[in-house]
């Protein structure tokens, strides 16, 4: 079925979807999940979660967004301003229809959650009909919290999958069998018209315009969490990259005196809390379903505290590991009551001023801040980089008192965003600050717990910075000067015992979670100025309201899997490699291969000089035709620019019909602003 909505210009798009509908004559609640990734064959497999929400008695909608999947239109970017009004007539749509209550409520994983959120925060466009939303994974903050950047520093793992693959996904045809006649004509304009996001990405390096739209954080006038008046249900995951929006959501949610919202927060990376790792695992299902149940039908308020967050306990890092121990607690409020900041100050003895000469390559234990499938997997042992990093370790003696119950150690309880306050120096106009919190073992094995990432270009450009303030332009640093920063952590959780020491790792990049800095430079850290502030949980109380199981990790996750880190000794660069894919069936007859590739790689002795090379490629083969899309990337860096190869090309074996052939290859230079002042290396 179709849905016609509006293109902005006086011309109707159809918007491809799928709707599934309880037995019986109704009335029905409806939920409404929106995508890019291509209901048909992409994410068919999606449709196991919308039997559970059928036979739970609601209407489901699913939808192929504007020039995506079978849709028409022509997807320009990330969430355009048209799919707020395409979605909002979706929604009506649902809301005006017999079988319907008028009840409508949004939700979804990644983009269907931010889609959600804008929804919820779209004031005079969002329909009266939406009643409820439940974001799963989701940020609040596009440039902030997203693939794109980390404190002002391009995202260097993130270009070789999400942003690549798009491209090559974009350009794959509509479902012959669904779009019907033109389908072929369709594929061509889609071809002709859709740019690769990537370069609209690239060419905005600084927070602005592009970054706003789409963030309920900051819209682009400057409007907040205000805007939202429909109750909210987040998702988030402690090894995700969107999980900074959580506790801060809620905060605001309150703030605005709006009580009807609820919290779950488990270790999960960015994949259903079913069966992510590392577990324990969740039925999130059900928790949706009392939630819609109750805002949109009128049923029960779901039993249980609002928040329910998962505190994690001390674990030898792994890999792909499957269990991390620890504790379900809940909350009535955020910030909870007995929420305390416990401020750590290190005892220098005779070291004040740390030199470190910045190597390129540390990080690689780190690996990316959005885990997902691999080989997108969890932090190593972080032992390794904190050798090449400024290093400050405490023991709980360094913080005993008040922190004993008698003889026994009081838990250590970390829960929300800690803050790395620094004094640093450069000796260039330029300089990256990465701050991570590591739990240390009395076997010396060092666990990530938390990172933070600072271009100190972008000093006072964000809240955090005293004085600072969104929407400060970035300036060069003077080489020598002292600066007062401040690096805000990802949200997290974590319990620090007895025995154990936690250590503040301070380095100069972060690769290849982010791109490193654009030359050769030598940081100094002042540890007499160094301060940790940790937001310390007491008292918050075990959670009585269990969750049904989740189904648990697939065994076979690793099977094609690449994720090699190299290091070429006599060129004097280190490599990361990636690569994994797929083969599956869809609907319409199709069967679905794809397969993704990536490599970075850096100068250990002149950061500047780092590249990546990616290619995704999906072939879709349904009876009589076969359509094949592959993107291919090369981005490298020098002191000065971006330098980005892009090339798409796309072919299409049409029963009784032309073939389709398409090749197109775009060159772009970015400057990597604000560097000026030195001298190429």
């Amino acid at each position: 079925m179709f849905i016609t909505s509006d293109d902005g210009s006086g011309r109707s798009v159809r918007l491809a979807a799928d709707l599934f509908l309880p037995d019986g004559p109704g009335p029905f609640a409806a939920l409404l999940e929106a995508l890019p990734y291509r209901k048909d064959d992409l994410t068919a497999s999606y449709r196991s979660t919308y039997e559970r929400y059928v036979d739970a008695g609601f209407a489901v909608l699913r939808l192929d967004l504007r020039g995506t999947g079978s849709s028409t239109g022509i997807a320009d970017d990330e969430y355009p301003d048209p799919e707020v009004d395409d979605l909002a007539r979706a929604i009506q749509w649902l809301a005006d229809q017999p079988w319907s209550n008028g009840r409508v409520g949004m939700f979804g994983t990644s983009y269907s959650g931010f889609n959600s959120l804008h929804l919820a925060a779209a004031e005079d466009r969002r329909p009266a009909a939406l009643g409820a939303v439940v974001a799963t994974y989701a940020t609040d903050d596009r440039y902030t919290d997203d693939v794109h950047y980390c404190g002002g520093v391009l995202r260097a793992l993130d270009i070789v999958d999400y942003p690549l693959y798009m491209v090559a996904m974009n350009a794959l045809p509509p479902v012959p069998a669904v779009f019907g006649p033109g389908w072929v004509e369709e594929w061509r304009r889609r071809l002709d018209e859709t740019p690769p996001w990537l370069i609209e990405w690239l060419a905005n390096p600084l927070d602005g315009p592009t970054w706003r739209r789409g963030s309920i954080r900051l819209g682009p006038d400057g409007e907040g969490y205000d805007r939202i008046d429909c109750p909210v249900m987040l998702i988030a995951g402690w090894a995700d990259g969107y999980r900074n929006n959580t506790f801060r959501v809620i905060e605001q949610y309150e703030a605005n005196r709006l009580d009807d919202w609820r919290l779950i927060a488990g270790p999960w990376v960015h994949k259903s809390p079913k069966r992510a790792r590392p577990g324990p695992n969740i039925d999130d299902d059900t928790e949706i379903i009392a939630f819609f149940d109750h805002h949109l039908r009128g049923g029960p308020r779901p039993p249980g505290a609002p928040a329910r967050i998962y505190v994690r306990g001390p674990v030898a890092p792994e890999p792909d590991l499957a269990h991390h121990p620890g504790r379900w607690c809940e909350l009535e409020t955020w910030p909870p009551h007995g929420l305390r900041t416990l401020t750590l100050t290190p005892d220098t003895g005779n070291r004040t001023v740390v030199a470190l000469p910045v190597r390129g390559d540390v990080g690689v234990a780190a690996w990316n801040s959005c885990g997902g499938g691999l080989p997108w997997g969890q932090p190593l042992d972080q032992r390794f980089d904190n050798a090449a990093s400024i290093t400050v370790d405490w023991d709980r003696s360094d913080w005993a008192d008040g922190e004993r119950n008698g003889d026994e150690a009081r838990p250590i309880e970390i829960m929300g965003q800690p803050t790395v306050r620094l004094q640093v120096r450069s000796d260039q106009t330029y300089g990256h600050v990465s701050a991570k919190l590591c739990d240390v073992f009395p076997d010396g094995t060092s666990a990530l717990i938390t990172r933070g990432m600072l271009d100190l270009t972008h000093r006072g450009c964000w809240p955090a910075d005293p004085g600072g303030r969104p929407g400060t332009e970035p300036s060069p640093l003077v080489p020598g000067r002292w600066y007062d920063v401040t690096v805000v952590l990802e949200a997290t959780t974590w319990t620090l015992v007895e025995g154990h020491r936690l250590r503040l790792a301070v380095a100069g990049t972060d690769w290849p979670n982010c791109w490193p800095p654009p030359g050769p430079l030598t940081l100094e850290v002042d540890l007499n100025a160094v301060t940790v502030n940790l937001p310390v949980g007491d008292g918050v109380p075990d959670s009585t309201h269990p969750f049904g199981p989740g189904s648990g990790p697939n065994p076979h996750e690793a099977e094609g899997v690449t994720w090699r880190v190299e290091h070429d000794v006599l060129e004097r660069r280190t490599r990361v490699v990636t690569r994994y894919g797929d083969d599956y069936d869809g609907l319409h007859g199709a069967h679905v291969s794809e397969e993704y590739r990536g490599e970075l790689s850096v100068s250990t002795i002149h950061p500047a000089l780092a590249e990546a090379t990616g290619r995704a490629r999906f072939e879709l083969a349904w009876p009589g035709v076969i359509a094949t899309t592959e993107a291919r990337l090369h981005l490298r860096s020098d002191h000065s620019d971006f330098h980005l190869t892009l090339e798409l090309d796309a072919a299409g074996n049409v029963d009784e019909g032309e073939p389709v052939g398409f090749s197109r290859r775009w060159k772009r230079t970015f400057p990597r602003l604000p560097v000026t002042g030195s001298e190429k290396p």
